[in-house]
Parts: structure tokens; C-alpha cells; sequence
């Protein structure tokens, strides 16, 4: 939002309900805040358009695609590397689901998402490869607890 527009607790409840279930019906989420559907559509549409509501996505169940392990690959750089490279630089391998660059030792946490050990390997490897990489650390994930209530 601009600054200039506020988001009131009415339309927080909204929101707390859109992610624990974004298919949630208009109906639904005005009978949990107490306002007719239109008022709750409006509110929804004006959270999309300032961009509140970034979009809407689907929750997979990896076990069953076959990719289940998960990890966590700390990147370290050589001291001149930009930041935009070390971004460039994991984004260029598919198994990598997100990168936070970060001040400080590491210079990046990757989350990679694979179908077992030798796959993971596989990523690393290719990691290690993908730019001026000078070391890397892995954290595999045993289990995994989100707010929002999602694993």
C-alpha cells in the first residue's frame, strides 16, 4: 500500500482467512467478519489492486510428486561478488525454491527441494558450479512447522 491507505482489522480477519484457505468462498469469510458478501468482495478487490493480495497459489504435496527431501544450501562468495550475482547465480538451477542473500557468513541460504540423497548431490554440484562459489554447507530438513499452519 501507498502508506496513505490502511488496512483495518476487518480486512486482516480477511486476509487470515484467504491463506489458510484461498479457495475460501466470499460467502464464507462474510459470515467469519460479519459483513454482507459484496462489502467482503470490495475489500478483497481493493487488497488485490494495492497489491496487498499478491496473487493466489496452490499447495503441493511433494511426497507424492516424487521430490519429499528438502534442504537448506549456504552459499559463500568471493568478497567482490555483487549481490544480484549470487541471486543469478542459484536461480539458474530448477531445484532451487528460493534464495535469501544475507548479511554477514553466509552470503546466501538456498532452499532446494529434491527426490532423494544422490539428487542432492546432483544440485549441490551444480551449485558449486553456477558462479564464484568458494564453499557451500548443507542443512537437510527433518521436518517443518509455518504459522499459517502449512508444512
Amino acid at each position: 500500500m501507498s502508506g496513505t491507505e490502511h488496512v483495518d482489522s476487518v480486512d486482516s480477519m480477511i486476509i487470515d482467512l484467504l491463506v489458510q484457505d484461498g479457495r475460501r468462498s466470499v460467502t464464507e469469510i462474510a459470515e467469519q467478519v460479519s459483513l454482507s458478501p459484496s462489502a467482503v468482495k470490495r475489500r478483497i478487490d481493493r487488497l488485490e489492486r494495492v497489491g496487498v493480495i499478491a496473487g493466489y497459489t496452490v499447495v503441493l504435496d511433494h511426497g507424492k510428486l516424487g521430490s519429499s527431501f528438502e534442504a537448506f544450501v549456504e552459499l559463500r562468495f568471493s568478497g567482490d561478488v555483487k549481490v544480484e550475482m549470487i541471486t543469478m547465480a542459484a536461480t539458474s538451477v530448477t531445484e532451487v525454491l528460493e534464495v535469501f542473500t544475507v548479511a554477514g557468513d553466509p552470503d546466501a541460504l538456498v532452499r532446494v527441494r529434491v527426490s532423494g540423497v544422490q539428487h542432492l548431490r546432483d544440485v549441490i554440484d551444480r551449485l558449486r558450479r553456477s558462479g564464484p562459489v568458494i564453499g557451500t554447507k548443507t542443512l537437510m530438513v527433518l521436518g517443518a512447522w509455518r504459522r499459517d499452519g502449512r508444512a
